[in-house]
């Protein structure tokens, strides 16, 4: 990096840094220097098949600090847990924290014994952010020692998210690069620029991929603006471009987005297969399945075909018992060579060294969508919405709402008290604050963000009405009160 790229702060004023230096986070994301390639001790022509090992982990921003839900101050779930006198609640603190802070351990050690571990680690801004306020600092600086020490780093991939984990189909898509962004600074603030540079992937919050064409499209094209190079996408999301499903799920994918008006962006994915996520991962299963698979002939390369899995890395007794051992069990049982453990950048760097170009992975697109452009050859109209609520009359089981971790969930569906709040406070967001740029470092600018990114978090929809609908829209209140006071005085 260059020399202008100094630290930034982690905390400023008391509030994460979100904004305010997007010249040196542009600067960081849009190098072209490769991660793995030119230190990865794995040789491609000596492995049979890989396989990936990812972790998420998120914990929401709730006003929960004090007894009156209008005045309580912002803090994350895990500490509103440790304030419980729920025994069940202080017991999976402590639990979960472990979890937070463990993988750097597990690979300090297996690395040090000479094996070849990996893993790739996905943790949303709340919880980053969280851990500082709740004094569990500790557990950033541990895992600092995997992510910016030489003898550690080569073994770990980080993976950008939504900073607020906002689910793409429920949130405005002008909110969309805000997130990305917002996650960008904080990850530079807590691990180094050089860190933030090394992040290529991106793993979505809930596995979410919207499958509307155009919100679709806007979200690739955010990610690709953002430096992103491929995209984790789960397998019943998207399909093949005429509507078949997939069925080469062990090779890379191009998604292909295209909107109304035609135009088209397109990203690399990598499959993450269907499974009940925690025990599979818990139980190394990727490990297994992959000792069934050969290399592959792709594109005219032999290439090794990879099993992707990513679960929650702290929730169900599987993940916080089994895990840790069968993690060592599998890295004690392999090498670099055979079945081998990669992570995502490296293994896509690999193979296109070998001769893959990003152009010839196999393209699909979002789930439904064939139903879309069918109907929209067929038909003289030209507004999209109207062809899809023709399409959703004729077929029940057809939305747009977009797939993730499981089908029968939607993100938007009965969950207006939420979403019509939380879309208000984005347009006076923009309204207000978008010819604002020259003040992104300005306490009041940040505190805005702040709140809108984290009114958006998946959570707020996920656990569905009662108290959680509550805390989203005094976020809202709170949110909207800023920009109004605020805007014209101080901004």
């Amino acid at each position: 990096m260059s020399s202008g790229q100094r630290s930034i702060p982690e905390i400023i004023d008391g509030l994460p840094t979100i904004c305010g230096f997007d010249a040196r986070v542009v600067e960081a994301t849009t190098s072209a220097k490769p991660v793995f390639k030119l230190t990865t001790n794995i040789s491609l022509n000596k492995v049979q098949s890989a396989f990936i090992i990812a972790l998420h982990m998120h914990q929401p921003t709730i006003p929960a600090g004090g007894n009156e839900l209008s005045t309580a101050a912002l803090i994350n779930n895990l500490q509103h847990m440790s304030n419980s006198t729920s025994d069940e609640d202080k017991y999976n603190v402590s639990m979960f924290a472990w979890c937070y802070s463990r993988i750097a351990d597990f690979i300090r050690e297996l690395v040090d014994q000479g094996k070849n571990p990996r893993v790739m680690l996905d943790y949303s801004g709340n919880l980053l952010w969280g851990l500082r306020q709740m004094g569990k600092g500790d557990i950033l600086e541990n895992l600092k020692t995997i992510t910016s020490d030489d003898n550690y780093s080569p073994y770990v991939e980080w993976l950008g998210t939504m900073w607020g984990h906002a689910v793409v189909s429920s949130t405005p898509i002008p909110d969309f690069k805000l997130h990305i962004r917002a996650w960008q600074h904080h990850f530079a603030a807590i691990f180094g620029w050089e860190a933030l540079r090394r992040v290529r992937g991106f793993s979505p919050p809930e596995m979410h991929l919207p499958n509307h064409p155009d919100v679709c499209y806007e979200y690739v094209k955010a990610l690709k603006e953002c430096g992103y190079k491929w995209l984790l996408v789960q397998e019943h999301t998207v399909e093949n471009l005429d509507g078949s499903s997939l069925s080469r799920q062990h090779l890379p994918h191009k998604l292909v987005a295209r909107n109304s008006k035609g135009e088209t962006e397109s990203i690399t994915v990598l499959i993450k297969t269907q499974g009940a996520d925690t025990k599979i991962v818990a139980q190394m299963q990727p490990f297994y399945e992959a000792r069934g698979l050969s290399k592959i002939d792709f594109s005219g390369v032999t290439i090794p075909p990879l099993v992707t899995q990513i679960s929650d890395g702290e929730n169900g007794g599987v993940m916080m018992n089994e895990f840790p051992q069968g993690f060592k069990n599998v890295f004690n049982q392999i090498g670099r060579e055979g079945v081998v453990s990669i992570n995502g950048t490296e293994y896509l760097e690999l193979i296109e060294a070998a001769g893959c170009t990003p152009d010839n992975y196999i393209p699909i697109q979002a789930i439904n969508q064939h139903l879309v452009w069918e109907r929209m050859k067929k038909s003289d109209k030209r507004n999209i919405d109207e062809v899809i609520e023709e399409i959703k009359k004729e077929n029940y089981t057809f939305h747009m709402d977009g797939g993730s971790w499981t089908n029968n969930l939607s993100w938007v569906k009965g969950y207006e008290k939420v979403l019509d709040p939380l879309n208000k406070l984005s347009v006076l967001f923009h309204e207000r604050l978008d010819n604002q740029s020259t003040k992104k470092n300005s306490f009041n600018y940040r505190n805005a963000l702040l709140h809108l990114l984290i009114s958006q978090t998946s959570c707020f929809r996920y656990w569905g009405r009662g108290i959680w609908t509550d805390y989203a829209q005094e976020i809202c209140r709170r949110g909207t009160e800023l920009i109004t006071k605020n805007f014209y005085s101080s901004f």
